[in-house]
């Protein structure tokens, strides 16, 4: 089956595509779009071909008959687009196992669990209802890399499907235990102190942002006999608030935390992200979430620690505090987890409350974040706020700027490099300036003329100063 090719425009340098005239944004975190309009207006019905065919031109490589687990957060589209999802695989000879409501982390371990060929997430993570996305898997659960990334993007743009006959369509089988399959891989885990945790009787918050971690939370409370409230627990898609879990969205959680529980948790629709808030209603932080798992995790297990550039520097000070090594990589999950890999990381993520524990799977988790939190309260006999005063002190500040059509953002790297030149440089991902009391990121935009600008320091007022800084050096630099 041919589809229209002439309206096909590839920007292989962004590692973004145009298909019908319209973008879908396309990166190693999955294929997105909005749902709705004519073919061009983001995820359709044809998008979802295009890429489908191509992702199973993919698996083909390896497997003449290969076998896809898919599941999906609780977004208003998920169903029509999961119904449309399972479909075209099973026309395009790929076996489908369908979990149903899931979440990210659940549908990970389930393609190793059915020794699948790779998985598809329907889910946009933190972007708002309007929004769905493919996040695609390997045979590992583990998310595709760069280069097959492209491949799949080149494919897509191809737009050439072949469907399979009658005699080789594919089969649909149902297997909706995933999220009790994840508890019990969390329980089993020896890190994981469920003695403890159980006699310690936590009392947790816990919002939901009406999607599927109201059906993964409270799993996980109940098996620890966590005594648990849940807030925006509908699974309805129709988020209570923005769906990133930041303190300005948290206010609620904030609030009733604070009236006799242990902690708040937020994790975001697809919980692969946590947000902590302590007993007292402070926000405890998405980059101090990470930095209270590696404390417990690196006094039972020391070793190395990963985490990108754009995440706190308080991972690299506990981490070097404890005699331990400490590496930075791409911002990406699947560049940290190549990190994590090379270096051999014990524990490892991103900034923005995704936990990477290797050896449960090598992806963002939320489930394992708040067990392992749990856990190192048991072992330090502590609440979450005496927790983090144990912590140096950071605050981020992030800022972007519009660039004119005369600024190409590679030169404007490249002279930034050269002016800060007697600070400590990092070109792995962009431009990150280090300095004694903290560090610029700078990273381009794969999908707008805009360049990235994250600060981070002692104090905001410092922090936002670093940025203006390079703003201002970048709004006067004439190219």
């Amino acid at each position: 089956m041919h589809l229209i090719k002439n309206h096909i425009k590839v920007e292989i340098n962004t590692f973004a595509i145009q298909i019908y005239g319209m973008p879908i944004i396309s990166s190693v975190s999955g294929i997105r779009g909005t749902i709705g309009g004519s073919p061009g207006n983001n995820l359709t019905p044809y998008e979802l071909l295009a890429y489908l065919g191509a992702y199973t031109q993919w698996l083909k490589r390896n497997s003449n008959r290969p076998k896809v687990v898919l599941g999906r957060d609780g977004r208003v589209s998920g169903n029509v687009v999961n119904a449309l999802v399972e479909g075209i695989l099973a026309s395009l000879g790929t076996d489908v196992i369908q979990l149903g409501l899931s979440t990210t982390p659940s549908v990970e371990m389930a393609v190793t669990r059915f020794r699948a060929n790779g998985g598809i997430i329907l889910s946009a993570s933190h972007n708002p209802q309007e929004w769905n996305a493919l996040k695609l898997l390997n045979e590992k659960g583990e998310f595709i890399s760069e280069s097959d990334g492209r491949f799949i993007q080149l494919a897509a743009a191809e737009v050439i499907t072949t469907f399979a006959p009658v005699t080789e369509l594919g089969t649909i089988s149902h297997q909706l235990d995933s999220i009790d399959y994840h508890v019990k891989k969390i329980l089993e885990h020896p890190l994981v102190d469920v003695e403890g945790i159980q006699k310690r009787k936590f009392r947790i918050v816990a919002d939901c942002i009406n999607s599927t971690g109201a059906l993964a939370l409270p799993a996980l409370f109940s098996a620890l006999h966590v005594d648990y409230k849940l807030i925006h627990e509908e699974i309805s898609g129709r988020f209570a608030h923005n769906p990133e879990p930041l303190p300005e969205h948290l206010t609620e959680l904030m609030e009733v935390t604070k009236s006799g529980y242990d902690l708040g948790c937020s994790v975001d629709p697809d919980v692969d992200r946590l947000a902590l808030v302590d007993e007292k209603g402070d926000y405890f932080g998405e980059e101090y979430s990470l930095v209270a798992v590696a404390d417990y995790v690196l006094t039972k297990r020391p070793g190395p620690a990963v985490s990108n550039l754009s995440s706190s520097r308080a991972l690299r000070d506990l981490v070097q505090t404890k005699g331990q090594a400490y590496y930075a990589s791409p911002v990406g999950e699947v560049h940290v987890v190549q990190e994590m890999k090379r270096v051999g990381a014990v524990i490892g993520g991103e900034g923005n409350g995704g936990i990477i524990l290797p050896d449960l799977h090598y992806g963002r988790d939320a489930l394992i974040g708040i067990a392992l939190v749990l856990s190192g309260l048991v072992h330090q006999k502590c609440s979450l706020s005496q927790l983090r005063k144990d912590y140096p002190v950071y605050v981020m500040h992030k800022d972007k700027i519009q660039l004119s059509g005369d600024q190409n953002p590679d030169d404007l790297l490249t002279l930034l490099r050269d002016r800060f030149s007697n600070f400590q440089v990092n070109t792995l991902d962009g431009l990150k300036i280090d300095y004694p009391d903290g560090w610029v990121h700078l990273r381009k935009s794969n999908t707008e003329p805009i360049m990235r600008i994250y600060s981070e320091a002692k104090d905001l007022g410092r922090a936002q100063a670093l940025c203006h800084q390079i703003k201002d050096l970048i709004e006067t630099t004439k190219f």
